[in-house]
């Protein structure tokens, strides 16, 4: 499925499959979008660039986030864990 996330640092609005918590362009940390990709795909360009204000402003920002909080489980978290503790081991 595709999901709506928002970098901060690149004030810029993904369109990402799957939960992601990092940004794929700057590697920094994304902010998951509560609006559904369809709808977003469906506004013009400025309700987009509205929209993408909207999300630059930290207190709307957080209206417009949700949290996935079943990462702890995915594939991608597990490797990133045990990679880390492989690592921590050795030292």
């Amino acid at each position: 499925m595709m999901y709506m996330h928002y970098c901060k640092p690149c004030h810029r609005v993904h369109m990402l499959n799957g939960h992601k918590l990092t940004c794929p362009k700057c590697s920094g940390p994304i902010t998951e979008l509560r609006i559904p990709y369809m709808e977003y795909v469906s506004l013009d360009m400025d309700e987009r660039e509205s929209f993408k204000s909207r999300c630059a402003d930290d207190e709307q920002l957080r209206e417009l986030s949700t949290t996935y909080r079943m990462y702890k489980y995915s594939k991608w978290y597990k490797k990133k864990q045990a990679s880390t503790n492989i690592e921590t081991q050795s030292e």
